[in-house]
């Protein structure tokens, strides 16, 4: 095994192709990648105004109205709204994913892909429904 040669001053450099910072805009796939990975952020945002929302509760009623009031002004609305849009992105793509993370076979074949990936739309579904059924007075 040769081993490598050290660096000197008047060694050429090797050739690197600059590489533009948008080059994930190019392809549609590398873009929905992006954004999957972008859907985290506001994943984290809705961990933490939780915490926010549990620790508004544990103080009383006045901080828990004044976080309230927080929450309705429209700049928190509009946030929310998008937080929505990409928790939505983030859950339906790993949704989709998981066939691939958990590839299943029965007998030697491997289960269609639809079929490992179902019962998580099912089960948020049915966990969505008993939640707007508790929200809303059922």
């Amino acid at each position: 095994m040769k081993p490598t040669p050290a660096y000197t001053l008047y060694h050429p450099k090797w050739y690197r192709r600059p590489v533009s910072t948008y080059w994930w805009s190019r392809q549609r796939s590398h873009f929905k990648f992006i954004l999957r990975e972008l859907s985290s952020i506001f994943v984290a945002y809705f961990v933490v105004l939780t915490l926010l929302y549990l620790r508004a509760l544990g103080r009383g009623p006045e901080s828990y109205t004044a976080f309230e009031e927080w929450l309705s002004r429209p700049l928190v609305i509009a946030l929310n709204g998008v937080s929505l849009l990409f928790v939505l992105l983030h859950t339906i793509t790993w949704f989709n994913l998981t066939p691939r993370a958990l590839p299943v076979r029965v007998r030697g074949k491997r289960v269609a892909d639809w079929l490992i990936a179902a019962p998580n739309y099912v089960a948020w579904l049915a966990i969505s429904a008993g939640i707007a059924w508790l929200v809303l007075g059922g």
